[in-house]
């Protein structure tokens, strides 16, 4: 790793099988992170782009190969250890927005800290504090159905944010907003970086990642097939 680094994939693979067949979803595919950086991993639909988040944020396992963030290797914790990493260090943020349906924007974010010993005053003093932080304080009590596509997404950006995450892996975050709340998400994950969030963001828009990112990396069937150019210094 760089001195920089904040995580580093080596020889990272995962394959599964589909019947017959084996599915190559990543294959041996070498990526490092830098600490402040907003990297964008391009890619059509299969290229593999997801199964890398997922993998780096732990919520999946590798067939071979290995994730080290700041020089320790995931396979190497326990699984306290892991869901340790999954709950204090890692933010997630998905094109689904993957929110609970009967419950508040505000109960949406507390469930984050659920996981970590948090007591319940201190849940909903920090669930509000972000969702007010995002322009939600007069949406606490509105559950999805009555919030706007953009609206959930910034929710769901809240429950990633609510946990103090040193990284936000953002899964097609605007794969299914309109083109303003698209740009509205965008600007939120561009700020956020600025405060010196690290992002790892997979998208098919390149355009998006153009504007947005640090650096882009291409996928296709698994393999990283561009590295990308820096855009400029991370320091």
């Amino acid at each position: 790793m760089t001195h920089n680094s904040f995580m580093q994939t080596v020889d990272l693979c995962r394959y599964y099988r589909r019947g017959p067949q084996e599915i190559r979803a990543v294959d041996e595919v070498n990526l490092h992170v830098e600490r402040g950086e907003f990297l964008a991993i391009v890619g059509a639909s299969g290229s593999g782009k997801s199964t890398m988040l997922n993998l780096m944020a732990g919520l999946d396992t590798p067939t071979s190969g290995r994730i080290e963030v700041e020089g320790t290797d995931l396979s190497s914790l326990t699984r306290r250890q892991l869901a340790f990493y999954r709950a204090h260090r890692v933010g997630m943020v998905f094109q689904s927005f993957n929110l609970i349906s009967h419950q508040t924007a505000l109960r949406n974010v507390e469930t984050a800290l659920l996981f970590n010993d948090t007591p319940a005053r201190e849940r909903r003093r920090r669930a509000t504090e972000i969702l007010e932080k995002l322009g939600l304080g007069d949406r606490l009590d509105h559950r999805p159905a009555d919030l706007s596509g953009g609206e959930q997404q910034r929710v769901a950006v809240a429950r990633a944010l609510v946990k103090g995450p040193h990284i936000l892996f953002a899964d097609e975050p605007t794969g299914n907003l309109d083109h303003t709340n698209t740009d509205q998400i965008g600007e939120l994950l561009a700020d956020l970086n600025r405060q010196g969030l690290i992002i790892v963001m997979a998208t098919h828009d390149v355009d998006m990642a153009r504007h947005l990112a640090h650096r882009i990396v291409s996928m296709d069937y698994g393999k990283l097939v561009d590295t990308g150019d820096d855009r400029e210094e991370i320091s």
